[in-house]
Parts: C-alpha cells; sequence; structure tokens
C-alpha cells in the first residue's frame, strides 16, 4: 500500500540544517561556489549551515556517505538536509541508509538525489525536488526570485503556491573553474512556456517521479520500485538531466516503465523544460528546439501506446534549466486543465 505521508515540520531563522554531498562532492572541486552558496544560506535566508565529513571530500565511500545523511537525518538539531548537487551513483549509497534514523525533516535535492526522495516517499516522507545548494544558492548573479521563493515555501511558510510560467529561462552553463561565474548569470532564452495535452480534467493527488534517468535505474535495480498500484492517483514529475539522453532512449526508458504497468498509473503528467546544451556540448537554437520537440513527441507517443488518457503539461519550469520550482516531493499537488492552472502544496 502507498505510504501516508508526513510533511515534515517548517524552519525558523536560525536554526542549523546540513548541507550534504550524497553523490558527487563538487565543493570538494569549486570551493569557491560552494562558499557563495553558504553565505547566501546564511545571509538571505538566516539559516546556519552544518557540514559533514563528506560534504567537500572528493571520492567518499557509499558508506561514509549513507553515514552523513543518517547523521543528519537524526539529529535532532538538524532541521534540513540540503544536497550539495547530483552526480550518477547515489543509487549505491541506498542500501547503506537506515529507515529507523529517519526522523522528518524536509530534503531538497534533484537529479541524483532523485534516489533519495524516492528512498523517503517510500517512508512516507515529503521531500523537496530541486534547489541543489551549489547550483541555485551559488548562482552566478545572484538568486532567481522563482527559485527562492518556491525554496522558502518548502523550508518556511508552507501553504499553496501557484505556480506560473517564466518568461526567460536559461539552459547554458557557466564554467566553476573561472571567478566570473560567481558574478555573472548565465545568459537567457525566451522561455518554450507550458504546452498542455488533453487539458480535460482536474487531478490532485502526491507528487512521484524526478529524474527520467534515475528513475530508469531505479526501474533497473527494482528493490526501490513499489507495486505499481502504489502510484495509482500520483502527479508524475519527469524531466531529463544535462547529460540529454536522445528521443530513443527517452522512448525506451519510458517503454520499460509502461511495460511494467506504471505509466498508466498516473492522470496527469508534469514535464520539466528538457535542458538542450552542456558546457562540454554546446547545442545551436535550430538543435535546441528540435531536441525539445522530439522529446515532446516521443513521449506522447509512448503515452499513446500506455496511457493515451493523460493529461500531460510540457515546459514546466523543473529539473535542469533555470529558474527552477522547488516542488513537493510526495506533498500534493493540482493540475487543473480546464483552468490551465498548477497548484502544489508546500
Amino acid at each position: 500500500m502507498r505510504p501516508d505521508f508526513i510533511m515534515p515540520p517548517k524552519l525558523t531563522a536560525g536554526q542549523r540544517v546540513a548541507v550534504v554531498s550524497p553523490s558527487f562532492a563538487a565543493p570538494g572541486m569549486f570551493p569557491a561556489v560552494h562558499e557563495l552558496a553558504m553565505r547566501r544560506l546564511r545571509d538571505e535566508f538566516e539559516l546556519e549551515p552544518v557540514e559533514y565529513p563528506t560534504t567537500r571530500r572528493l571520492g567518499a565511500s557509499p558508506r561514509e556517505r549513507a553515514a552523513d545523511l543518517m547523521d543528519a537525518f537524526s539529529d535532532p538539531d538538524i532541521h534540513a538536509v540540503l544536497a550539495t548537487i547530483g552526480g550518477d551513483d547515489q543509487l549505491c549509497v541506498l542500501p547503506y541508509l537506515d529507515p529507523s534514523a529517519v526522523a522528518p525533516k524536509p530534503f531538497v535535492g534533484y537529479s541524483d538525489n532523485t534516489n533519495l526522495l524516492n528512498w523517503l516517499w517510500n517512508l512516507g516522507v515529503v521531500g523537496y525536488h530541486g534547489g541543489s545548494t551549489m547550483v541555485h544558492l551559488g548562482r552566478g548573479g545572484g538568486l532567481h526570485p522563482v527559485t527562492s521563493g518556491s525554496l522558502r515555501a518548502a523550508l518556511f511558510s508552507g501553504g499553496d503556491v501557484a505556480l506560473h510560467p517564466v518568461d526567460v529561462f536559461s539552459e547554458d552553463e557557466l564554467d566553476w573553474s573561472d571567478p566570473a561565474s560567481l558574478n555573472q548569470a548565465a545568459p537567457t532564452l525566451p522561455s518554450p512556456g507550458w504546452s498542455w495535452h488533453q487539458p480535460d480534467r482536474v487531478v490532485t493527488g502526491p507528487t512521484w517521479g524526478g529524474n527520467l534517468e534515475v528513475l530508469h535505474w531505479n526501474l533497473a535495480a527494482g528493490r526501490w520500485i513499489r507495486a505499481v498500484e502504489d502510484y495509482a492517483g500520483c502527479v508524475l514529475l519527469l524531466e531529463t538531466s544535462e547529460e540529454m539522453p536522445p528521443g530513443q532512449e527517452v522512448f525506451r526508458m519510458l517503454r520499460n516503465a509502461g511495460e511494467r504497468g506504471l505509466l498508466a498509473q498516473f492522470p496527469a503528467i508534469l514535464v520539466g523544460t528538457a535542458k538542450a546544451t552542456n558546457l562540454s556540448r554546446v547545442s545551436s537554437p535550430e538543435e535546441r528546439e528540435s531536441y525539445r520537440t522530439e522529446q515532446r513527441e516521443t513521449i506522447l507517443r509512448i503515452l499513446g501506446r500506455y496511457h493515451p488518457e493523460a493529461m500531460v503539461v510540457f515546459g514546466v519550469d523543473f529539473g535542469h534549466t533555470d529558474p527552477q520550482w522547488i516542488l513537493p516531493y510526495g506533498g500534493m499537488m493540482t493540475v487543473d486543465g480546464p483552468a490551465r492552472r498548477i497548484i502544489a502544496l508546500y
């Protein structure tokens, strides 16, 4: 059976929060960006960051990273847990985690942290998809109001928040080894906006999902995915990473979920604006548009096979582009097709 979800307590100014690296210890490679993020956490959010032995330690083992997570979740003086960034091996951390050591508190992260968000979901603890400290608190040129506002809702204010499309967004990456990246924001582009498919109903349910590649790894491992019926009525969050999986790979990953019966469980699906360029492979505007078009058509094609009734919203700003709505994971969301409105409960 699906767990009964617990919304972790909200924070107050001055409280201590854990800053951890459950995947890649980016603060060890780019300390200036990390320090900027920590200053903003103190100055703009009035929270006291607490680092752990592996927060900056490159090459820490999965067992060591798990120990830091368990220390953070079990310490009554720690009131939230924030991931510095993602990575690619957090799946190997999960076997060392102890469910009995988890006191419900907000966890904030995305990308490879989909692993930990899903693990907490299985325990019935609401997390928050988004808001890695290196990427969003250490953002060149200052915090974006969409990201910082939704982070404040997640950590402090709670309540219902109506999402909205943004006018411009960024997907170009800055080189963190360049000191200029601390002071300048990445260039922006006109946002693709939201695109609704079959907006003929109103769906309210807890969210689940996250990064598609990581979800696929969880499906392959098997042990972290529940019986498909446990996801019935949930709102699926779906986004792809800076590795930019091609349409054929997106098709295969979603086909596997469809064959399992998983896709058919979600009456509403939110698809994040697909990141279509990265620092090592800069794409032209035409290539970016083509990539996002192919991904949209691929998702609709696979849903046509496995869940033709699904309502889908493309171009929602969560995931690997900037700005980023930090969304409840396991918390309630309403997708109102006729009104073209999305409301998240924080």
